[in-house]
Protein backbone atom coordinates (compact mmCIF):
# COMPACT_ATOMS: atom_id res chain seq x y z
CA UNK A 1 0.00 0.00 0.00
CA UNK A 2 3.11 2.37 0.69
CA UNK A 3 4.33 1.86 -2.95
CA UNK A 4 0.95 2.87 -4.06
CA UNK A 5 0.76 6.06 -2.48
CA UNK A 6 4.53 6.46 -3.45
CA UNK A 7 4.23 5.91 -7.02
CA UNK A 8 1.18 8.00 -6.70
CA UNK A 9 2.79 10.83 -5.16
CA UNK A 10 5.68 10.66 -7.84
CA UNK A 11 3.20 10.89 -10.93
CA UNK A 12 1.41 13.86 -9.35
CA UNK A 13 4.98 15.15 -8.94
CA UNK A 14 5.53 14.64 -12.75
CA UNK A 15 2.21 16.37 -14.03
CA UNK A 16 3.16 18.93 -11.95
CA UNK A 17 6.59 19.86 -13.40
CA UNK A 18 5.25 18.78 -16.58
CA UNK A 19 2.61 21.62 -16.50
CA UNK A 20 5.23 24.10 -14.78
CA UNK A 21 7.44 24.21 -17.91
CA UNK A 22 3.88 24.34 -20.00
CA UNK A 23 3.43 27.87 -17.95
CA UNK A 24 7.00 28.50 -18.63
CA UNK A 25 6.46 27.49 -22.23
CA UNK A 26 4.08 30.04 -22.89
CA UNK A 27 5.15 32.72 -20.64
CA UNK A 28 8.09 32.94 -22.71
CA UNK A 29 6.01 34.27 -26.23
CA UNK A 30 5.82 37.17 -24.28
CA UNK A 31 8.91 37.62 -21.40
CA UNK A 32 12.31 37.32 -21.64
CA UNK A 33 14.28 33.91 -20.89
CA UNK A 34 16.46 36.28 -18.32
CA UNK A 35 13.36 38.09 -16.91
CA UNK A 36 11.37 34.56 -16.38
CA UNK A 37 14.38 33.04 -14.89
CA UNK A 38 14.74 36.24 -12.07
CA UNK A 39 11.02 36.06 -11.74
CA UNK A 40 10.89 32.16 -10.61
CA UNK A 41 14.12 32.35 -8.66
CA UNK A 42 12.37 35.10 -6.81
CA UNK A 43 9.12 33.45 -6.29
CA UNK A 44 10.34 30.07 -5.53
CA UNK A 45 12.87 31.37 -3.49
CA UNK A 46 10.78 33.85 -1.00
CA UNK A 47 8.03 30.64 -0.73
CA UNK A 48 10.84 28.37 0.36
CA UNK A 49 12.52 30.87 2.61
CA UNK A 50 9.32 31.19 4.73
CA UNK A 51 9.07 27.53 4.53
CA UNK A 52 12.71 27.33 6.39
CA UNK A 53 12.00 29.75 8.45
CA UNK A 54 8.93 28.11 9.71
CA UNK A 55 11.36 24.91 10.18
CA UNK A 56 13.20 26.88 12.30
CA UNK A 57 16.56 27.22 10.00
CA UNK A 58 18.90 29.55 9.88
CA UNK A 59 19.23 30.83 6.56
CA UNK A 60 22.25 32.74 6.48
CA UNK A 61 24.96 29.70 7.60
CA UNK A 62 28.64 29.02 7.10
CA UNK A 63 26.75 25.58 5.12
CA UNK A 64 26.23 27.97 2.46
CA UNK A 65 30.28 28.27 1.63
CA UNK A 66 31.00 24.38 1.85
CA UNK A 67 32.17 22.83 -1.64
CA UNK A 68 29.17 20.65 -1.90
CA UNK A 69 26.07 23.70 -1.71
CA UNK A 70 28.22 25.79 -3.90
CA UNK A 71 28.56 23.28 -6.28
CA UNK A 72 24.59 22.87 -5.96
CA UNK A 73 24.02 25.92 -6.28
CA UNK A 74 25.77 26.77 -9.87
CA UNK A 75 24.56 23.54 -11.35
CA UNK A 76 21.32 24.91 -10.32
CA UNK A 77 21.85 28.39 -11.49
CA UNK A 78 23.59 27.02 -14.42
CA UNK A 79 20.90 24.48 -15.29
CA UNK A 80 17.82 26.28 -15.01
CA UNK A 81 19.35 29.42 -17.36
CA UNK A 82 19.82 25.95 -19.86
CA UNK A 83 16.39 24.33 -19.00
CA UNK A 84 14.52 27.74 -19.49
CA UNK A 85 16.21 28.21 -22.63
CA UNK A 86 15.46 24.95 -24.05
CA UNK A 87 11.73 25.75 -23.09
CA UNK A 88 11.89 28.68 -24.95
CA UNK A 89 13.43 27.42 -28.17
CA UNK A 90 12.90 24.20 -28.69
CA UNK A 91 9.66 21.83 -29.14
CA UNK A 92 8.12 21.17 -25.82
CA UNK A 93 8.28 17.17 -26.72
CA UNK A 94 11.97 17.18 -28.24
CA UNK A 95 12.83 19.12 -24.63
CA UNK A 96 10.92 16.49 -22.54
CA UNK A 97 12.59 13.97 -24.27
CA UNK A 98 15.96 14.86 -23.82
CA UNK A 99 15.45 15.10 -20.45
CA UNK A 100 14.68 11.89 -19.36
CA UNK A 101 18.34 11.17 -19.99
CA UNK A 102 18.95 12.78 -16.40
CA UNK A 103 18.74 9.53 -14.22
CA UNK A 104 21.06 7.57 -16.92
CA UNK A 105 23.91 10.41 -16.22
CA UNK A 106 23.44 10.87 -11.85
CA UNK A 107 24.23 6.58 -12.72
CA UNK A 108 27.45 8.08 -14.67
CA UNK A 109 28.12 10.86 -12.61
CA UNK A 110 27.88 8.68 -9.63
CA UNK A 111 30.43 5.38 -10.81
CA UNK A 112 32.80 8.56 -12.29
CA UNK A 113 32.75 11.14 -9.30
CA UNK A 114 31.35 8.99 -6.40
CA UNK A 115 32.78 5.64 -7.04
CA UNK A 116 30.20 4.26 -6.65
CA UNK A 117 30.18 0.18 -8.33
CA UNK A 118 28.62 0.23 -11.94
CA UNK A 119 28.71 -3.29 -13.27
CA UNK A 120 29.28 -3.92 -17.31
CA UNK A 121 25.15 -4.73 -17.42
CA UNK A 122 24.87 -0.75 -16.47
CA UNK A 123 27.39 0.69 -18.44
CA UNK A 124 25.53 -1.32 -21.89
CA UNK A 125 22.58 0.51 -20.41
CA UNK A 126 23.85 4.12 -20.14
CA UNK A 127 25.77 3.68 -23.61
CA UNK A 128 22.26 2.52 -25.49
CA UNK A 129 20.32 5.05 -23.54
CA UNK A 130 22.46 8.06 -24.98
CA UNK A 131 22.54 6.31 -28.19
CA UNK A 132 19.07 7.14 -27.91
CA UNK A 133 19.46 10.57 -26.90
CA UNK A 134 21.37 10.88 -29.92
CA UNK A 135 18.04 9.87 -32.15
CA UNK A 136 16.46 12.64 -30.46
CA UNK A 137 18.74 15.77 -30.93
CA UNK A 138 20.29 13.86 -34.29
CA UNK A 139 23.21 15.85 -34.81
CA UNK A 140 24.88 16.43 -38.48
CA UNK A 141 21.47 15.37 -39.87
CA UNK A 142 18.68 17.79 -41.42
CA UNK A 143 16.45 17.90 -38.76
CA UNK A 144 19.52 18.82 -36.20
CA UNK A 145 18.67 22.58 -34.16
CA UNK A 146 21.22 24.03 -32.68
CA UNK A 147 18.91 25.26 -29.61
CA UNK A 148 18.83 21.49 -28.49
CA UNK A 149 22.68 21.98 -27.11
CA UNK A 150 20.62 23.91 -24.08
CA UNK A 151 18.56 20.74 -23.42
CA UNK A 152 21.47 18.65 -23.31
CA UNK A 153 23.51 21.51 -21.29
CA UNK A 154 20.42 21.35 -18.84
CA UNK A 155 20.68 17.74 -18.09
CA UNK A 156 24.08 17.81 -17.79
CA UNK A 157 23.71 20.59 -14.98
CA UNK A 158 20.88 19.04 -13.47
CA UNK A 159 22.53 15.74 -12.92
CA UNK A 160 25.67 17.60 -11.42
CA UNK A 161 22.81 19.21 -9.07
CA UNK A 162 21.78 15.69 -8.07
CA UNK A 163 24.58 13.90 -7.31
CA UNK A 164 26.07 17.15 -5.33
CA UNK A 165 23.01 17.02 -3.24
CA UNK A 166 24.00 13.34 -2.48
CA UNK A 167 27.16 15.33 -0.32
CA UNK A 168 25.31 17.73 1.61
CA UNK A 169 25.29 17.30 5.16
CA UNK A 170 21.83 15.92 6.56
CA UNK A 171 21.72 18.94 8.88
CA UNK A 172 20.66 20.75 5.99
CA UNK A 173 16.87 20.94 5.47
CA UNK A 174 15.14 20.38 1.93
CA UNK A 175 13.68 23.73 2.68
CA UNK A 176 17.10 25.51 3.35
CA UNK A 177 18.70 23.59 -0.21
CA UNK A 178 16.00 24.77 -2.78
CA UNK A 179 15.58 28.17 -0.84
CA UNK A 180 19.26 28.81 -1.74
CA UNK A 181 19.23 26.90 -5.31
CA UNK A 182 16.28 29.04 -5.82
CA UNK A 183 18.07 32.48 -4.63
CA UNK A 184 21.50 31.81 -6.94
CA UNK A 185 18.66 31.60 -10.48
CA UNK A 186 17.62 35.27 -9.93
CA UNK A 187 21.52 36.77 -10.31
CA UNK A 188 21.71 34.37 -13.18
CA UNK A 189 18.38 35.07 -15.09
CA UNK A 190 19.78 39.09 -14.47
CA UNK A 191 22.98 38.31 -16.35
CA UNK A 192 20.63 36.50 -18.97
CA UNK A 193 19.34 39.32 -19.05
CA UNK A 194 22.20 42.06 -19.96
CA UNK A 195 24.08 39.75 -22.29
CA UNK A 196 20.57 39.64 -24.51
CA UNK A 197 20.12 43.38 -24.60
CA UNK A 198 16.77 42.94 -24.35
CA UNK A 199 14.71 44.91 -21.57
CA UNK A 200 12.59 43.72 -18.83
CA UNK A 201 8.93 43.79 -20.02
CA UNK A 202 5.75 44.39 -17.80
CA UNK A 203 3.79 41.12 -17.62
CA UNK A 204 0.31 41.48 -18.97
CA UNK A 205 -2.23 40.16 -17.04
CA UNK A 206 -2.67 36.44 -18.20
CA UNK A 207 1.77 36.44 -18.02
CA UNK A 208 1.31 36.99 -14.55
CA UNK A 209 -0.83 34.17 -14.32
CA UNK A 210 1.80 31.82 -16.57
CA UNK A 211 4.11 32.58 -13.96
CA UNK A 212 1.93 32.07 -10.99
CA UNK A 213 1.22 28.96 -12.51
CA UNK A 214 4.86 28.05 -13.26
CA UNK A 215 5.52 28.41 -8.89
CA UNK A 216 2.89 27.08 -8.12
CA UNK A 217 3.15 24.14 -10.09
CA UNK A 218 6.97 23.80 -9.50
CA UNK A 219 6.13 23.95 -5.53
CA UNK A 220 3.14 21.02 -5.81
CA UNK A 221 5.80 18.71 -7.71
CA UNK A 222 8.78 19.59 -5.16
CA UNK A 223 6.31 18.92 -2.38
CA UNK A 224 4.92 15.35 -4.32
CA UNK A 225 8.09 14.37 -5.03
CA UNK A 226 9.26 14.75 -1.66
CA UNK A 227 6.41 13.01 -0.30
CA UNK A 228 6.63 9.89 -2.83
CA UNK A 229 10.67 9.38 -1.75
CA UNK A 230 9.67 9.18 1.83
CA UNK A 231 6.31 7.26 1.70
CA UNK A 232 7.38 4.05 -1.22
CA UNK A 233 10.49 1.50 -1.72
CA UNK A 234 12.98 4.48 -3.95
CA UNK A 235 13.19 0.60 -6.47
CA UNK A 236 8.96 1.08 -6.72
CA UNK A 237 8.90 5.06 -6.87
CA UNK A 238 11.79 6.35 -8.72
CA UNK A 239 10.22 4.48 -12.52
CA UNK A 240 7.27 6.52 -12.47
CA UNK A 241 9.66 9.81 -12.77
CA UNK A 242 9.11 8.58 -16.34
CA UNK A 243 5.24 9.42 -16.45
CA UNK A 244 6.45 13.06 -16.88
CA UNK A 245 7.26 12.65 -20.90
CA UNK A 246 3.71 10.83 -21.12
CA UNK A 247 1.69 14.01 -19.86
CA UNK A 248 4.47 16.19 -21.77
CA UNK A 249 3.88 14.68 -24.90
CA UNK A 250 -0.35 14.54 -23.96
CA UNK A 251 0.31 18.84 -23.76
CA UNK A 252 2.84 19.21 -26.84
CA UNK A 253 0.23 17.62 -28.75
CA UNK A 254 -3.27 19.24 -27.25
CA UNK A 255 -1.53 23.03 -26.26
CA UNK A 256 1.30 23.24 -28.70
CA UNK A 257 -0.24 21.40 -31.35
CA UNK A 258 3.13 19.91 -31.63
CA UNK A 259 3.58 16.09 -33.28
CA UNK A 260 6.95 14.29 -32.18
CA UNK A 261 8.18 12.64 -35.35
CA UNK A 262 8.92 8.68 -35.00
CA UNK A 263 12.88 9.29 -34.07
CA UNK A 264 12.01 11.61 -31.46
CA UNK A 265 9.84 8.69 -30.21
CA UNK A 266 11.69 6.14 -30.69
CA UNK A 267 14.84 7.65 -29.32
CA UNK A 268 12.64 8.62 -26.13
CA UNK A 269 11.87 4.98 -25.90
CA UNK A 270 15.25 3.53 -25.58
CA UNK A 271 16.39 6.21 -23.02
CA UNK A 272 13.46 5.27 -20.93
CA UNK A 273 13.70 1.62 -21.50
CA UNK A 274 17.40 1.70 -20.74
CA UNK A 275 16.57 3.84 -17.39
CA UNK A 276 14.05 1.54 -15.99
CA UNK A 277 16.84 -1.48 -16.22
CA UNK A 278 19.18 0.56 -14.74
CA UNK A 279 17.19 1.30 -11.46
CA UNK A 280 15.61 -2.53 -11.84
CA UNK A 281 19.50 -3.90 -12.03
CA UNK A 282 20.33 -1.38 -9.29
CA UNK A 283 17.52 -2.33 -7.07
CA UNK A 284 18.07 -5.95 -7.28
CA UNK A 285 22.15 -5.35 -6.37
CA UNK A 286 20.57 -3.67 -3.04
CA UNK A 287 18.47 -6.35 -2.47
CA UNK A 288 21.20 -9.27 -2.32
Amino acid sequence: MENIRGMAWMTLAMLGFALADMFIKFASHTLPVGQILAMFGFGGAVIFAALAKREGAVLVSPVLLTPPVVIRNLSEMCGTICVVSAIALVPFSTFSAILQANPLLVTLGAALFLGEPVGWRRWSAIAVGLAGVLLIIRPGMDGFDINVVFAVLGVIFMSSRDLSTRAVPNSVSAAQLSTYSLAAIIPGGLAVLAVTGGGAVWPEPLIWGAMTGAITMGLIAYFAITKAMRVGEIGAVTPFRYTRLIFALIIALLIFGERPDALTLIGAAIVIATGLYSFAREARLRAK
